[in-house]
């Protein structure tokens, strides 16, 4: 079983790491190349193109500038994201040998890197999947990638052992991968709430589970997806009825 996670927008660049692991992203050639592509961009421009206040603007086109092809300096991709899906991880409590599952069977989808192991160490950026930044393969990020990130999964998958991938990513940054070209079948956990007298997806919450998910995994040591289903955190159970082969529904009520 391998588990794909979505990136963090925020960063917490000040809390000390728990582990000095640590890794280097594979496409640091690619990542290279957009951001030769974002350096020819004013801090308008950059506002324009990602819908960033001047403040974000600015800091991002430094952060561009400085941005090193050299990784020693970086922060593990995991101890630096700081979203909803990474509080549900909360990977600085884990365990050696839990942080080394998450190493191995967890893999996290990015728009400058493609695709990154928790420990691979990251400079600070801001370049989401679902930006339109032309570059020489193509009209947007979908394009730069291609079938990179799903030939890296394949590989992956098949250097693990693995015979399912689980999508714990958003629908923007799944985009990035090809099922069609997969070598391995897809489950896609979706978790719902209890509100105005319905079930439905709310972002934070769900955010927050797919990160849950994936460190009730690295706990109970997970490799047979079917044991997912037994994903009892913060009052979510499996549905049984309403699921798919492909789509398993999570749901709690709690008004």
């Amino acid at each position: 079983m391998l588990i794909v996670l979505s990136p963090a927008k925020s960063l917490d660049l000040e809390t000390p790491p728990t582990t000095k692991l640590h890794s280097q992203p594979d496409f640091l050639d690619h990542s290279a190349q957009l951001i030769d592509r974002l350096r020819e961009f004013s801090p308008v421009q950059i506002g324009e193109l990602m819908d960033l206040s001047d403040n974000l603007s600015a800091l991002n086109v430094a952060r561009y500038a400085s941005w090193s092809h050299d990784t020693a300096e970086g922060r593990q991709a995991v101890m630096a994201f700081n979203g909803d899906v990474y509080g549900g991880l909360d990977a600085r409590t884990l365990k050696p040998g839990q942080l080394d599952y998450v190493q191995s069977r967890v893999r996290i989808l990015s728009g400058l890197y493609g695709m990154l192991r928790p420990l691979d160490l990251i400079h600070p950026h801001r370049l989401e999947m679902g930006t339109r930044l032309s570059n020489p393969r193509g009209k947007d990020l979908y394009a730069f990638w291609g079938e990179t990130i799903t030939r890296a999964l394949n590989k992956t998958a098949a250097e693990q052992g693995a015979e399912t991938l689980v999508n714990l990513a958003s629908e923007e940054y799944f985009k990035s991968v090809k099922p069609k070209l997969l070598d391995v079948p897809v489950i896609t956990p979706q978790f719902e709430d209890w509100k105005n007298g319905k079930y439905k997806i709310i972002s934070f919450y769900a955010k927050r589970a797919r990160g849950l998910m994936a460190r009730y995994a690295a706990v109970k040591g997970i490799t047979d997806p079917q044991k997912l289903k037994k994903f009892n955190v913060d009052g979510y159970a499996y549905d049984k009825q309403d699921s798919t082969d492909k789509t398993w529904i999570f749901r709690r009520r709690t008004e």
